[in-house]
């Protein structure tokens, strides 16, 4: 009973610790908020990627956090535990890292994305096969949102290692559309019946990115031709956007082509029946 009695005391005395600790805490934790907006607020304006400013201020809220913590263990009464941290820092960093080399080779990767900055937010970009807009950089992954709406989680070393084509970083995007046309068709006469269809509609760019034509195969039945256009992917980085824009081009064309008599034929095939042909010979014989 006697003993039951002094854990009850010395938890009621240790009660008002554990409240200021908690207090200190989170004031550490509410300053770290703070600053994190403050200096996303101010770099945001001045840097050409707002993933710079949000990872940076993550990652100065982060150590304020951290330092934090430590306080707390101190007002608690736990500073032997917290210098025992400290002291062994380097050696648990070593343990940490080699065990979770693959979140602190995310982090660092993060961290060198951020300054060198091969995408900003929206950018359409692919990697590994995942083509998407850029929604998010976090210390240990991107967010990319793909074409039909999934949300992909990328790590960061990834996005480092693996080639990263960036398909809106200086807002030109090109497009193809490939067309079979028939082998006594007027080449000529209908890429320029083309050309002068996509210079009629306002997205499609002209000058040094115009639209062009050209001959891609001889195959069995047609002679297919592709059509080379350019968007500016900066009036809208939207999907949906470019899609409208694609479309508008093909149903242009087809109503060119109608209205010029120009038809697009459809796979010959030849079939050939050998077995009726070795009957008339042996019949002939």
């Amino acid at each position: 009973m006697i003993e039951l009695n002094n854990i009850f005391e010395k938890t009621i005395a240790f009660l008002p610790k554990i409240g200021l600790g908690i207090i200190v805490l989170s004031l550490f934790v509410l300053v770290s908020w703070l600053i994190k907006s403050i200096i996303i607020k101010r770099i945001k304006p001045k840097t050409k990627n707002p993933l710079l400013a949000v990872f940076l201020g993550k990652l100065v809220a982060f150590t304020i956090t951290i330092t934090g913590f430590v306080f707390f263990l101190n007002v608690i009464g736990l500073g032997g535990i917290a210098k025992h941290i400290m002291a062994g820092a380097g050696i648990t960093t070593f343990i940490i890292g080699f065990a979770f080399k693959d979140i602190g080779e995310n982090f660092l990767s993060g961290i060198l994305m951020a300054f060198k900055s091969p995408f900003k937010i929206g950018d359409l970009i692919e990697t590994n096969g995942t083509v998407g807009y850029v929604n998010e950089l976090n210390t240990r992954d991107s967010v990319i949102k793909t074409l039909d709406g999934i949300d992909v989680y990328i790590p960061n070393s990834q996005l480092i290692k693996a080639p990263l084509f960036n398909y809106t970083i200086d807002g030109f995007l090109r497009y193809e559309i490939a067309i079979g046309l028939d082998y006594s068709s007027d080449i000529k006469k209908i890429k320029d019946l083309i050309i002068n269809a996509l210079l009629n509609i306002p997205e499609v760019l002209q000058g040094d990115k115009k639209p062009v034509v050209v001959i891609d195969e001889l195959a069995v039945s047609t002679i297919n031709v592709k059509v080379l256009y350019w968007i500016d992917t900066f009036k809208s980085k939207s999907r949906a956007f470019h899609l409208q824009v694609k479309t508008k081009v093909i149903e242009k064309l087809l109503n060119e082509f109608n209205a010029n008599n120009v038809y697009l034929p459809a796979d010959i095939i030849e079939v050939k029946n050998y077995k009726e042909n070795i009957f008339k010979t042996e019949f002939e014989k």
